[in-house]
């Protein structure tokens, strides 16, 4: 029992593409090689003891989680920074210092879990019918997020909304209050967007608590922003949440385990259950994301250097080549997505996918 080439660029990508997507890449691991049946399904079964598909995958999560590490190599040195200072002057008040801790804390439940359920959930679990199941399960987690986040935000919002002050520059731009403390040498001139602050000068509008005006720092409304300012308006709103709802958000990784439940669907949701954008709730994902699969790929090192990786270092290579790339086109792409768009469709492929592959696994 081996990996051929063919099995190794397919998995590959697929495994750096589905591990960014809401979609499992655990159950797509496991249902792939089912559904294909023959030589896959003996190659690459993740629930076999001494499979070298389980030091193949090994790879493939290192791989995964350098992408990551790359795509978002500015945030993870602010992170590393804010953490070094933290330690340093014995502090946490930047929201690099809060993001970094942030970070630590949320991944701490998900480590331990790991470390004691992760054999036994592979073992058990890591077949096809009940990844299949698992794959519907997270389509409806993914799909009642939305619905009840859809919900909250048709609710009366008298008690939710706060007032967001609005001006313009010399050049017509308009933005947003916290934009006036950054930008207040230049000339903000007042925009017709209410009645006029008696503290800053600025017309006042209305804002949802969780909607993008109350959310953004310093972005020009209706202009163009800088990427880099866009990741770090992301990132102070993140940071100005609860530690307690941030761990929340980060446990919720723990369900990943299961083969089917996707880690960025189910921190996604937890996210947008405890109030962040889409677009907070899915960096916020990638970056919990990063450690959790660094770790597990180093800590299951050994089987790759061991007698389990004997003669796949070339499909090895070529399959974490492949999930690099995967990787890093699905996390740009999906950052974008989720500026505006949202988890529906991934929840109705999740249960049309694994509603469909129960009935072709029933009737083959």
């Amino acid at each position: 029992m081996t990996i051929t080439y063919p099995e190794a660029i397919v998995v590959g990508l697929l495994q750096g593409v589905s591990e960014l997507f809401p979609v499992s890449s655990l159950g797509h691991s496991v249902l792939l090689p089912a559904l294909v049946g023959g030589r896959w399904a003996v190659d690459l079964n993740v629930s076999a003891p001494e499979s070298p598909y389980l030091a193949f995958i090994v790879g493939l999560h290192v791989a995964t989680a350098a992408a990551l590490l790359v795509y978002f190599w500015r945030d993870w040195l602010r992170i590393i920074t804010g953490f070094v200072t933290s330690v340093r002057y014995r502090r946490v008040e930047t929201a690099d210092e809060r993001l970094a801790w942030m970070i630590i804390v949320a991944t701490i439940p998900v480590g331990l879990a790991g470390l004691l359920l992760e054999h036994t959930f592979r073992t058990v679990l890591g077949r096809p019918a009940p990844a299949a199941v698992f794959l519907v399960i997270n389509g409806v987690i993914l799909y009642g997020a939305e619905r009840l986040r859809r919900r909250t935000a048709d609710e009366p919002t008298t008690r939710r909304r706060r007032p967001i002050a609005v001006g313009t520059d010399d050049r017509g731009t308009v933005y947003s209050s916290s934009a006036y403390s950054a930008r207040r040498g230049s000339d903000l001139v007042a925009a017709d967007a209410g009645p006029v602050s008696p503290h800053t000068g600025l017309h006042i509008g209305v804002g949802d608590g969780g909607g993008p005006g109350a959310g953004a720092l310093a972005m020009p409304l209706g202009a163009a922003t800088e990427p880099g300012d866009i990741a770090d308006e992301s990132n102070a709103r993140i940071a100005r949440r609860r530690i307690a709802e941030t761990t929340l958000v980060g446990s919720a990784q723990i369900l990943a385990l299961l083969p089917g439940i996707s880690r960025s669907g189910v921190t996604m949701a937890a996210g947008l259950r405890r109030g962040l954008s889409h677009e907070d709730a899915a960096r916020f994902s990638f970056l919990l994301a990063t450690p959790v699969i660094l770790a597990a790929g180093a800590l299951k090192l050994p089987d790759l250097t061991g007698p389990m990786g004997n003669g796949i270092g070339g499909q090895v290579l070529l399959g974490s080549l492949a999930a690099a790339v995967g990787a890093y086109a699905a996390v740009r792409w999906l950052t974008r997505y989720f500026q505006t768009r949202t988890l529906t469709p991934f929840a109705i492929y999740c249960v049309v996918a694994g509603l469909a592959s129960l009935l072709y696994l029933a009737v083959r």
